[in-house]
């Protein structure tokens, strides 16, 4: 049987979604005075239009790349990369923190390794990648993923490790297995950490893919910063950079969005 709610739970719920549309509001009315401030700056000279470019010129630059279609390669190739490389890092992780729970000696062997790699500035296995793999996409990749992967893995396995031992002693109390121990209590309880986890780590793969298309990349929009800059066409760079927060928030509402579903069905 279903309860209507009081008319202070309508008020209250009311109060929150008002909150929610001021919030909003206020977001966009501050990305407009950005924008307003940016080219006002540069139409009175007080910022170099040549080095900052200005709205209008990014929108301009934008709506060139838009007829000639070549935004939407870069863009493309950019996305590509960067969910191939999302992908494998989810993989790996999991994987790779299934293996340190269920194996504990390799996990106290492998967790300073992991925990140095981790630290590692990955900018600087770049190059070296590069010389290994060629400068292509698999080298793009791999720069992603070995930005991204470590932390995740030592986070997932730590959250595993702190599991109720006391659920994990009741499934082997009822005779089972170490494989239900892992399918019943151990992956369910860290579906929110590894949600998380997804959330954190696909901005860093967007990173990693734009350090290595900085570095190994003919097309893309890390390409199209590095090339921009080169050549003075700063119009190219800060539209890339407007587009990459553009698919950064994206993303991150996607997996946001996934994150809620998952909540609610659990």
């Amino acid at each position: 049987m279903t309860h209507e709610p009081s008319e202070a739970q309508k008020q209250y719920l009311h109060s929150l979604q008002r909150r929610k549309y001021w919030i909003l509001a206020a977001q966009v009315l501050l990305l407009l005075a950005i924008l307003a401030a940016w080219e006002i700056s540069v139409e009175k000279g007080y910022l170099n239009g040549f080095i900052f470019s200005s709205p209008q010129r990014v929108v301009q630059c934008f709506y060139t790349m838009l007829k000639d279609q070549s935004l939407f390669f870069h863009i493309g190739i950019t996305l590509a990369e960067t969910i191939a490389s999302f992908l494998l890092v989810m993989i790996l992780t999991l994987g790779v923190s299934i293996l340190l729970w269920w194996c504990r000696p390799a996990a106290d062997i492998l967790e300073p390794y992991l925990v140095v790699l981790n630290s590692l500035p990955k900018s600087a296995l770049a190059p070296i990648l590069i010389v290994w793999l060629g400068n292509n996409m698999k080298t793009i990749i791999i720069t992603a993923i070995s930005i991204a992967v470590f932390g995740s893995i030592l986070n997932l396995y730590h959250g595993f490790m702190k599991v109720d031992p006391e659920r994990l002693i009741l499934i082997r109390t009822l005779g089972g297995s170490r494989a239900d121990c892992l399918r019943l209590v151990v992956i369910p309880s860290c579906v929110p950490l590894f949600i998380s986890l997804m959330k954190v780590s696909i901005g860093l793969s967007l990173v990693g893919v734009i350090i290595g298309e900085f570095l190994a990349a003919r097309a893309g929009l890390g390409y199209l910063i590095i090339y921009g800059s080169q050549v003075f066409k700063m119009d190219w760079v800060m539209m890339s950079i407007i587009l990459l927060c553009l698919i950064a928030m994206l993303l991150y509402r996607l997996l946001h969005a996934a994150e809620k579903y998952a909540v609610k069905h659990m």
